[in-house]
C-alpha cells in the first residue's frame, strides 16, 4: 500500500451501531494494515472478531488522553514506511472523535492519507429529521456549562442553515431548553441510538421536546437536528396558526 517509501494513513469509518454497515473497502484495509490505531482497542477487537479479521501485529490506542504522544508514534511509523489504520469506536475519526491531531501532523509532514468513507451519525440524523438538507452546520458537542452553551447557540441564532449536534442523554433536556431560549421555538428532531435495535427518531417543536426531556431520561447516544432561522420552521409566540402537530416518532 505504501508509496515512495512512506506509509499511508488510512482513516477508516466504522459502524455507528449496526455492524453490518461496515464497507467492503474498510474490511479490506482492516485486514491488510500492519498497524492499527484505535480509540478503544476492545471495541475494535469486537469488530475484527465479527468479520474474522486477524488482529494486526501492531494494535494500539489513540484517544483524547494520549493524542499528542500517539500521533508522534504514528507519524514515526509512516515515516518508516509502515501503513497505519486509524479508527474510532463508531463513525468517522476526527468528527467528534479523536483523529484531528494525527491527520494534521501527517498532512504537515507531507505523508499520504486515504479516507475510507462510511457511517456517520450526523448525516443519518439529518436525512431522518425531515428538515432541509441543502445547507447545514455540524456543531459537534455543545459545552457542558450553561453559559458557554448559550453562547454556543447564540453564534448560530441568525443563520438559516439546519443545525446538527451530538449530546449526552444526561444533558439533553438542558441543551434543548437553552436552544429554545436562544433560537426560539423551531422544528427539531432527536435521533437516538441510530442504526441500533432501539433506534428512535422523534420530531416536533423545541418547546414541546424541551419540556418532555426536562423530566424524561433516555439511554443511548443522541443526535439533535434543529431547523435554521427560517419563518417556515419557526413558531412565533401567540400565533395560533403555528400550533405544532403532535411529535412523530419513527421506530
Amino acid at each position: 500500500m505504501n508509496t515512495e517509501g512512506k506509509g499511508c494513513l488510512y482513516i477508516i469509518a466504522t459502524p455507528i451501531g449496526n455492524l453490518e454497515d461496515i464497507s467492503a473497502r474498510a474490511l479490506k484495509v482492516l485486514s491488510e494494515v500492519p498497524a492499527l490505531a484505535c480509540e478503544d482497542t476492545r471495541v475494535t477487537r469486537k469488530l475484527l472478531s465479527r468479520y474474522e479479521i486477524p488482529r494486526p501485529k501492531n494494535m494500539f490506542s489513540y484517544h483524547e488522553h494520549n493524542e499528542e504522544r500517539s500521533a508522534k508514534g504514528i507519524v514515526a511509523l509512516l515515516e518508516a514506511g509502515e501503513d497505519v489504520g486509524l479508527c474510532s469506536n463508531a463513525g468517522m475519526p476526527c468528527l467528534s472523535d479523536p483523529g484531528y491531531r494525527v491527520v494534521a501532523e501527517a498532512v504537515g509532514a507531507g505523508l499520504p492519507l486515504e479516507v475510507i468513507p462510511g457511517p456517520n451519525a450526523a448525516a443519518a440524523a439529518l436525512v431522518l429529521s425531515g428538515l432541509p438538507t441543502s445547507s447545514y452546520t455540524f456543531l459537534g458537542f455543545p459545552p457542558r456549562k450553561p453559559g458557554p452553551r448559550r453562547r454556543f447557540f447564540q453564534e448560530e441564532a441568525e443563520r438559516p442553515h439546519t443545525l446538527i449536534f451530538h449530546e449526552s442523554p444526561f444533558r439533553l433536556g438542558a441543551a434543548l431548553r437553552d436552544a429554545l431560549s436562544i433560537l426560539g421555538d423551531r422544528r427539531v428532531a432527536l435521533a437516538v441510538e441510530l442504526t441500533k435495535l432501539h433506534q428512535k427518531v422523534e420530531r416536533g417543536w423545541l418547546s414541546s421536546l424541551a419540556d418532555e426531556y426536562s423530566e424524561k431520561t433516555i439511554r443511548g447516544e443522541v443526535t439533535v437536528v434543529i431547523a435554521g432561522n427560517k419563518p417556515k420552521f419557526l413558531r412565533l409566540a401567540g400565533n395560533p396558526e403555528e400550533e405544532p402537530d403532535s411529535p412523530i416518532s419513527n421506530r
